[in-house]
């Protein structure tokens, strides 16, 4: 019967190009007056000479103008898609009907009949039901191409958030303290400086420029605590923010046995040894902004 479904592809087909070429390759599989054919998109691309994507927008244009059907609850041998010519079955079952008729007659429901798919006769062909079929044979555009490869079940997604104290949108920095729990209208996390906490980052900084071995671990804490104290009336600020002012203040720190223990912000250097140029810019700028101007 592959014969009966090429002449209709030749004779009445409206479809041209790579399309019509798909076409004549699925029909020269069909088996019996039912047209129902079986191939992959590899062994079409194969013998039409097209690619894979040119293969499957062809077989796309083919179902819309319906000329072919893909059958999903149906599968082929190693997993192929299973394709059937509505039109030309139509054509050889009215064809068999004027036969029957011219021979002994048939009624309508016979030929109605001739147009309903029978498994058992395509099992000999290797093409048989799916495992689990949630209804017979039905049809629909081909969205997802069959490659032989099992089609995976997409995560379900999460829904909320398991932070309830931290909105869905925004990122957190992970270096930055459990603390800082706050956020501003803009999504950034924000703190106070009592509750902002030196972070690895920043302790390996100050272990790195000599400030520890210059300051002591006693000095440090020392200078982290008055630090604390002069910022304790700001707004709160990002932990970035933070560690650049902490840093800059402890750049400017003297060691313990000098008259004062800290230097007043905007009267140490330009640039603290050790911070970059955009780090001693910030520091500069919140002492401008938020400083005293008298001597603390």
């Amino acid at each position: 019967m592959s014969s009966d479904a090429r002449e209709w592809v030749w004779e009445h087909s409206s479809s041209r190009g790579t399309a019509r070429l798909v076409l004549l390759s699925i029909a020269d599989r069909v088996t019996d007056e039912q047209c129902v054919s079986w191939a992959s998109l590899t062994s079409l691309a194969k013998r039409t000479r097209a690619s894979v994507s040119t293969v499957r927008e062809a077989i796309g244009r083919l179902v819309d103008d319906g000329e072919l059907e893909q059958l999903d609850d149906l599968t082929g041998p190693q997993r192929s898609t299973v394709y059937r010519l509505p039109l030309a079955a139509k054509a050889v079952a009215q064809a068999l009907r004027e036969q029957q008729e011219a021979r002994d007659g048939a009624s309508a429901d016979e030929s109605e009949a001739a147009l309903t798919l029978r498994i058992s006769a395509l099992r000999r062909c290797g093409i048989r039901p799916r495992e689990v079929p949630e209804s017979p044979a039905r049809v629909r555009k081909p969205a997802v191409p069959e490659t032989g490869r099992s089609r995976r079940k997409p995560a379900p997604r999460r829904t909320g958030n398991r932070h309830s104290d931290v909105p869905e949108t925004g990122t957190q920095n992970r270096s930055e303290p459990e603390l800082n729990r706050r956020y501003s209208s803009g999504g950034a996390a924000v703190t106070s400086a009592a509750e902002w906490q030196v972070d690895p980052a920043t302790h390996a900084w100050a272990r790195q420029q000599g400030h520890l071995d210059r300051l002591g671990e006693e000095g440090l804490q020392a200078a982290d605590a008055k630090w604390r104290a002069h910022r304790a009336d700001f707004k709160p600020r990002t932990a970035a923010v933070w560690a650049a002012d902490w840093r800059s203040w402890v750049a400017r720190e003297h060691a313990s046995g000098r008259p004062t223990l800290y230097a007043v912000p905007g009267k140490g250097p330009a640039q603290p040894g050790g911070m970059t140029r955009a780090e001693a810019h910030t520091a500069a700028l919140l002492a401008a902004l938020d400083e005293p101007t008298g001597t603390e």
